[in-house]
């Protein structure tokens, strides 16, 4: 489903990226782990087409398509979801409404028939439902006043709602308590552990990956990724830091 080869990028005149190769297959659930600084909000902004990212060296494929040839719209289009690790507040913005344009403008993209007012209704309850969340906060601004769980739930909502092909979540477990953690766990394993879905999972911590139980682990140090294994990586990182990995 992705493939990265060789990728190399730079934020202004610095290099973050230095030679980063990585393949998730559909059904597939990566873990990416490793220190402060050490690229891995960059790889998921640089896959989201975020501005001021720049690739220098490299090719990304995203289901047969060039991603990088493809604006931030259509990376989105294409079935790529970005999820943050301090969703933004944007007053003013009723996230129902938000919620709703950004489905019918991908399902436009797709060629597909916008949903009715009450068809997306439907589809907001079910998820907001699914998620412990009341459907009076999905009428509030998007994340106005929320707090940093409800922010994350919020989130997995929006995920749900938009149903991507590839999750790409930065540090979800940011800021939850254990209750919210598990909720969000379970989330991401209801919409996104499919046969025809793939997950990057960026996170310092094992602790989440006690509830979304990844198929590869992968250590990204300055810049690529230094080490690959299996679930138990995360709990060698766990114990031992990543000092002696790193490299």
């Amino acid at each position: 489903m992705l493939q990265i080869t060789n990728l190399h990028a730079n934020v202004g005149d610095k290099p973050i990226l230095k030679g980063l190769t990585l393949s998730l297959n559909a059904g597939e659930i990566h873990a990416i782990m490793g220190p402060n600084g050490a690229g891995k909000s960059t790889l998921g902004y640089v896959l989201s087409g975020r501005p001021g990212y720049e690739v220098t060296e490299g090719e990304v494929t995203f289901n047969g398509q060039n991603l990088l040839d493809l604006e931030p719209h259509e990376r989105a289009a294409a079935g790529l979801f970005l999820g943050f690790q301090y969703p933004v507040e944007i007053p003013g913005v009723s996230n129902v409404q938000f919620l709703r344009e950004a489905l019918n403008a991908q399902r436009k993209n797709r060629g597909e028939a916008p949903l009715s007012g009450a068809e997306f209704l439907k589809v907001a309850r079910e998820q907001a439902t699914a998620l412990g969340m009341d459907m009076e906060m999905l009428k509030r601004p998007v994340n106005v006043g929320f707090s940093g769980g409800e922010k994350k739930r919020n989130e997995m909502v929006q995920m749900g709602i938009i149903d991507p092909a590839l999750a790409i979540l930065d540090e979800t477990d940011s800021g939850l308590d254990i209750d919210a953690l598990r909720i969000v766990g379970d989330g991401i394993n209801r919409i996104m552990r499919k046969p025809d879905k793939a997950v990057l999972l960026i996170t310092h911590y094992q602790r989440l990956l006690d509830y979304v139980k990844p198929d590869f682990v992968h250590v990204l140090a300055d810049g690529r990724i230094t080490r690959s294994g299996g679930p138990e990586l995360a709990l060698e990182l766990e114990r031992d830091g990543y000092k002696e990995l790193a490299a």
